[in-house]
């Protein structure tokens, strides 16, 4: 397994408020985190950093070799549970923190079993020589509205809310996580990323960059050189899994 990561600014922002993380849990297993920030200047950096870290710590307090994959899921549940009570208690107790919160998306990756989880509209793919699927469902207003029928897939890339998000990290006392199953074959890869990579290019070219670039090596870099070249007006991470 290998894996590589880059997180930018961006053109526009003053501050980089996503955050990513890649712990070693056991020999063969491995998790990826990213997380972005929002509140404010003084506080989206905290609640990313602040979610990022206590999931892995939690993550590596209760996660063991051998787990099967039901227990393996409720560990990464109480692991969001924990990020999110942390980061609604830090907002609670400073004003200076008040109203801070952040997405999250973690990949789980045992040999070539993904467990995905998420909170927000930060996403993980999986990526084939031929194809590009999104694994997370984006809890946000415009996935919300596509769902029920009433924008079309045309009009979800471009709607004027989609980056208002229906479900974050440390907002509210509690917070429920979606998880995803996937099983990989060798080669095939896993990108993490948040909404300032995928508002800005298309999952087609997402593909091709992953799959037909130069390197693997390069390809976080090419991905965000792309963003900034088209305004990046957000903060830019990508996290690239090839099993």
């Amino acid at each position: 397994m290998q894996s590589w990561a880059i997180t930018d600014i961006g053109n526009v922002r003053a501050q980089n408020q996503d955050t990513y993380r890649i712990q070693q849990l056991d020999k063969n297993s491995q998790l990826f985190v990213v997380c972005d920030g929002m509140g404010g200047a003084k506080s989206g950096n905290i609640a990313s950093a602040l979610a990022a870290d206590v999931f892995v710590q939690e993550m590596q307090h209760n996660f063991h070799s051998g787990m099967d994959v039901s227990t393996a899921d409720q560990v990464l549940e109480r692991s969001v549970k924990k990020a999110n009570f942390t980061v609604f208690d830090q907002a609670r107790q400073f004003p200076e923190f008040a109203g801070m919160g952040t997405t999250l998306v973690a990949a789980l990756i045992r040999g070539r079993h993904v467990t995905a989880v998420n909170v927000g509209d930060s996403r993980c793919y999986r990526i084939t020589q031929e194809d590009i699927r999104r694994v997370t469902v984006d809890h946000s207003l415009a996935q919300l509205m596509y769902q029920r029928g009433e924008l079309t897939a045309e009009q979800l890339r471009d709607f004027p809310g989609k980056n208002y998000i229906t479900r974050a990290v440390g907002t509210e006392a509690m917070v429920q996580c979606d998880i995803f199953h996937q099983e990989l074959d060798r080669g095939e890869c896993i990108l993490l990323c948040s909404d300032g990579l995928s508002n800005m290019m298309d999952d087609q070219e997402i593909l091709f960059e992953v799959v037909h670039g130069v390197s693997k090596e390069s390809c976080c870099q090419r991905l965000l050189n792309i963003a900034k070249n088209r305004g990046a007006p957000d903060n830019v991470t990508a996290l690239l899994v090839q099993v």
